[in-house]
């Protein structure tokens, strides 16, 4: 069978599409540098046991669009380190340092955290050879990971939504699958807009409560076992029974195609806000769109962590891009809405026109002779 990433290229890209080995240290990796016509590509890497190159290739894509829509001075890549991240912290480094030599010469693409990796392993990733974006604040960065900024463009983008009358959010009911960098930050900067959480879940379960879950608790107990599972005040609830929990807002935030065909008609949400890339399938999103349920493309929905990434990489500051994120996150919204509206179309539709309309006239400033 032909490979995802040659089936989805197209006359955007992907540009280069490199596979990173070094067996002395066990390294395994992809680098997908998908289009950078409007610069260089910001996109995270990615360290899972299961990565592989076309779901690269497909973030890749996300972050291509992504870049785009938030009108950033930046194209789209993403890479994928095929390792475990639980591994002992003086392998890791090793390897990701490791990887970093071999994608030197990469030079249109700046790594940025994502699953599996954080600002400790962007700090030896600069360290390296120079370039890297979500870096500690010792070193100058913006920790994005740390003050939740792809969780606070989620609830941004979720802020739109209430005031174009398509979700209040004072008193709405949110299932968060996935209670790590994102959906944690996105819970409570969601439960500050009067949001209640009934579902949450992590890699080793789900529970919920009818009548909300409270943060606080939640998050000491989470400090204290590793995990959302056995909070007090909860119920277990099964990976089936946590997507057809009955809610206003289901916000993936976690592993890639977690909605799909298969459980796309089990959803009781009105709206799905994904706080990660790829989170929904193209098959599930016409399924929900004919139900009427609101899908917001993930590009749209979490832009706040790239937004944040790119104002440090530009010399920018921690309250300068929260700002940024508020207007970048809020007007692209809205214009979504508007253009679903105008057209009929599934939102994915109409945001995909957007972005490549965007990337197509950045192209059209790039040198042709």
């Amino acid at each position: 069978m032909e490979a995802a990433w040659r089936r989805l290229g197209d006359e955007l890209g992907p540009e280069q599409v490199v596979l990173v080995r070094d067996p002395r240290v066990g390294l395994e990796a992809f680098v997908v540098v998908d289009n950078t016509a409007a610069g260089p590509a910001i996109g995270g890497t990615r360290m899972r046991p299961t990565v592989t190159v076309d779901e690269v290739a497909r973030l890749a894509r996300a972050m291509t669009f992504k870049n785009a829509m938030a009108r950033l001075p930046h194209g789209g890549a993403k890479s994928g380190i095929v390792a475990d991240p639980a591994m002992p912290i003086e392998q890791k480094e090793r390897l990701v340092r490791t990887f970093a030599r071999r994608i030197a010469g990469i030079t249109g693409y700046i790594p940025g955290p994502d699953m599996g990796t954080d600002e400790r392993a962007m700090a030896w990733v600069h360290d390296e050879i120079g370039r890297a974006v979500g870096l500690p604040a010792v070193l100058g960065g913006i920790p994005l990971d740390v003050i939740g900024a792809t969780g606070f463009g989620m609830a941004v983008c979720a802020g739109a939504l209430a005031e174009a009358g398509r979700l209040p959010l004072e008193g709405a009911r949110v299932v968060m699958h996935g209670y790590g960098a994102v959906g944690r930050h996105a819970a409570h900067f969601l439960a500050e807009r009067g949001a209640l959480l009934v579902g949450v879940a992590d890699s080793r379960g789900a529970v919920a409560s009818p009548v909300g879950i409270n943060l606080a608790v939640l998050e000491t107990h989470k400090a204290a076992t590793g995990t959302v599972v056995g909070c007090p005040g909860t119920e277990p609830v099964s990976a089936a029974g946590l997507v057809a929990l009955d809610c206003d807002l289901w916000a993936p935030a976690s592993l890639k195609d977690v909605i799909d065909a298969g459980n796309a008609a089990d959803l009781k949400a009105r709206v799905v806000l994904p706080g990660a890339n790829i989170a929904v399938t193209p098959e599930a999103e016409a399924v929900l769109h004919e139900r009427g349920v609101l899908v917001l493309p993930d590009y749209v929905a979490n832009a706040g962590g790239v937004i944040c990434a790119a104002v440090e990489y530009h010399g920018g500051t921690e309250p300068g891009a929260f700002e940024r994120i508020t207007a970048t996150v809020h007007a692209n919204t809205l214009e979504l809405l508007e253009g679903c509206a105008a057209s009929g179309e599934p939102p994915r539709a109409v945001a995909d026109r957007i972005a490549r309309e965007r990337v197509a006239e950045a192209a059209g400033y790039r040198r042709r002779c």
